[in-house]
């Protein structure tokens, strides 16, 4: 039987392949073929798990920890996401309310499934995480895009949600730090962001999975402000877990039971053996290594953003969290995807093209990984300058 003799569900017309995965099928190829190619695709941290998480695994194994926990997670890590909202936002916030996840996929899958009915609007900003779209179109909701520009930082305001918004309108999902941008929402925004979505009463998500690997003093959680609100949240990137798949998710009260319900559903529990290692992501010993790595991907941007610069690539907006620089290349093309397939056919500079994030000006955009070490990052550049020249 072929895919042609089988009747394929029609939402599947409206959801857009994830185009850095493309990348990086293409890039692993020519890898195989022997081209030496650098990897600037894929937001993935380039370390490995810190060894206190490793070692944590292993005692779970030992202990033979691998029988499915509850749908919401163990309540050991539940509690220890509580305490870290404390630690670091000095916010208190109930372990019942948080939910352990497959990753924040699971966490955005989840959320959708909860949130959005069929018909329903949800504004987003555009350039944003390409999958938020699908998760939304896959609830037969509508993704308002809204263009954002290096004028706003590439994030959404109150004006722009102001001229977006209609009257199918039920919510909004935003990032802070941001993919691809890398930039932030200034506390007196996410507060005037908040407070206009109360007043309409439309959900308000925040993902906040780059906590943690930010460059800038003041990085709110929308939990200090806004106790109604949904927090996106993961182990994947400043905890350095992105093949445990493991994240949380944070609901109000008043989803609980509902939240619980569909975790069941869609994906019985989180990982066992995941979830007790991710314990160990809380310890000091972890919290040095993490420390010194997110120094390290500082160092990266700085010379990254100063080298590419000095190319010719436009940056408007220097990244202040997360590991990507959404870079302009008009002064080279008019054409994203063209270009970073040059880059990688006949350079072997793996990037990601602008229409991954969006359709505002994406073709005047690519986004660099600083994910890996300084080496691979000197060689990128100098190719770079080569081809370009």
């Amino acid at each position: 039987m072929t895919i042609n003799d089988l009747s394929i569900a029609d939402r599947m017309r409206t959801v857009n392949p994830f185009r850095v995965m493309e990348v990086l099928r293409r890039a692993k190829e020519l890898e195989a073929q022997g081209v030496d190619v650098v990897h600037m695709e894929v937001g993935e941290p380039d370390f490995t798990t810190a060894r206190p998480i490793i070692d944590a695994a292993h005692v779970a194994l030992d202990r033979g920890l691998t029988q499915y926990s509850a749908a919401a997670g163990i309540p050991a890590l539940r509690e220890a996401v509580s305490a870290w909202y404390e630690r670091c936002y000095g916010v208190k916030v109930s372990s019942r309310r948080i939910f352990i996840t497959p990753g924040a996929s699971g966490g955005l899958n989840l959320l959708a499934n909860l949130l959005i009915n069929p018909g329903d609007g949800v504004l987003l900003a555009d350039p944003s995480y390409p999958c938020n779209r699908n998760f939304i179109r896959l609830m037969g909701g509508i993704p308002q895009l809204i263009p954002v520009t290096p004028a706003q930082r590439f994030q959404p305001d109150v004006p722009l949600l102001e001229q977006h918004a209609t009257a199918v309108t039920r919510g909004v999902w935003a990032a802070s730090p941001g993919n691809p941008t890398g930039t932030c929402l200034a506390r007196e925004e996410l507060e005037r962001i908040s407070a206009w979505t109360r007043a309409r009463k439309y959900h308000l998500l925040l993902d906040e999975i780059y906590h943690g690997l930010h460059y800038r003093d003041d990085m709110p959680s929308l939990l200090q402000i806004d106790q109604g609100g949904f927090v996106v949240n993961s182990f994947s990137k400043y905890f350095g877990m992105t093949g445990w798949r493991i994240g949380w998710i944070v609901v109000p009260e008043s989803c609980c039971e509902k939240t619980d319900i569909l975790a069941q559903n869609l994906f019985i529990a989180a990982s066992t053996i995941a979830q007790h290692a991710a314990l160990a992501a809380f310890e000091e010993s972890t919290l040095e290594i993490l420390e010194q790595r997110r120094a390290e991907f500082r160092m990266r941007r700085d010379y990254l953003a100063r080298a590419l610069r000095e190319i010719g690539f436009g940056i408007p907006i220097l990244t202040d969290g997360a590991f990507y620089i959404y870079a302009d290349i008009s002064r080279f093309s008019g054409d994203s995807e063209s270009f970073c397939r040059n880059m990688l056919e006949q350079h072997g500079v793996a990037i990601t093209p602008g229409t991954d994030f969006g359709e505002h000006d994406s073709t005047r955009f690519v986004r660099f990984a600083f994910t890996t070490g300084m080496v691979q990052l000197e060689k990128a550049v100098d190719r770079l300058r080569r081809a370009l020249a």
